[in-house]
């Protein structure tokens, strides 16, 4: 699904026929394992805070507090200008579902295009590719409360990374590793499948668990 997104449809009809059952799947459709729920019970009774670069809003439709999220990269339920012409977003929801059920011979009606209602350029995602990201207030309001956590959080912590690759490293894993280093009391945990490395020098205070992270997350709720 991720790789179709980067193919040159011919019409914008034909781009947004795609990407409305992208975005419906991903981000309206519950999750097909309770790898989220299961996280869930094992840190709600904790002193968490999730910093994710996915984009699908799994962690907050799985009942995590939306104060204790931030969603770096944007959300696959939020429109942008193309420009942009202004740092705001727009709930998506209702016109993703008008796409879904009246796109025919994988085309949307030319009626259902998006448009900017302050300066009707096309909509695009709020997805982070290039420095036309926008970043609105809910976006710098999550920000802040992050960085506010990190701060005042410097005894005993638990930075669990799940999943992370080498996209891009430096929002999750590269601080996680810096953070681990710098505070004594600190561990790192990494469960990633085929990934669960750490630098040598936080090893001694590091678990890496090589397995899929649903099987894992069971296990230690279990």
């Amino acid at each position: 699904m991720y790789s179709g997104g980067f193919y040159p449809y011919k019409t914008p009809e034909e781009f947004w026929a795609y990407w409305s059952r992208y975005i419906f799947i991903n981000r309206y459709m519950d999750a097909p394992k309770p790898v989220y729920s299961d996280l869930l019970a094992l840190v709600k009774d904790k002193d968490y805070f999730v910093i994710t670069t996915n984009v699908d809003h799994c962690f907050q439709k799985a009942g995590f507090d939306k104060k204790r999220l931030f969603y770096t990269q944007g959300d696959y339920g939020l429109f942008q200008c193309s420009e942009p012409c202004c740092q705001e977003t727009f709930d998506n929801e209702s016109l993703i579902r008008q796409m879904m059920e009246q796109q025919k011979d994988m085309r949307i009606p030319s009626e259902l295009l998006p448009v900017c209602p302050h300066c009707g350029k096309p909509m695009t995602m709020n997805l982070r590719s290039d420095d036309r990201f926008v970043e609105d207030e809910g976006w710098h309001v999550a920000a802040a409360r992050y960085s506010d956590f990190i701060r005042t959080h410097t005894g005993r912590v638990l930075y669990l990374e799940l999943g992370v690759g080498y996209n891009t490293p430096v929002i999750i894993k590269y601080p996680f590793w810096r953070m681990t280093a710098q505070n004594p009391r600190a561990t790192y945990a990494c469960i990633n499948y085929g990934e669960a490395v750490c630098p040598t020098e936080i090893e001694g205070r590091a678990i890496c668990i090589d397995a899929d992270i649903a099987k894992v997350i069971s296990e230690i709720k279990r």
